[in-house]
């Protein structure tokens, strides 16, 4: 399914970091080539700073957490809020 034709502001695709998991290992910023994290100095751990520059279906931030500590709605979940945004019924 192609999203282009909605704001890339109406989808909520972007990556979700549980900090009880995190270890700070900076993977994830490293990795991403879209500027998505940036590292909070403060709380030593990646923050989300740029949610929606993230690529609608990439998870590979996720794939590379040795932690599991990155997670992502289901695509099931950003279909339906697509169609709703094009008000299409089901």
């Amino acid at each position: 399914m192609a999203f282009d034709d909605i704001p890339r502001e109406k989808i909520p695709w972007y990556p979700r970091i549980d900090y009880e998991k995190c270890t700070g290992c900076q993977q994830c910023l490293n990795h991403c080539p879209h500027g998505v994290y940036e590292w909070d100095n403060e709380n030593n751990r990646p923050k989300v700073v740029n949610p929606y520059n993230c690529v609608i279906g990439c998870v590979a931030c996720s794939r590379i957490c040795d932690q599991e500590a990155i997670s992502f709605p289901g695509m099931d979940e950003i279909k339906q809020i697509a169609k709703n945004a094009r008000g299409i019924k089901t």
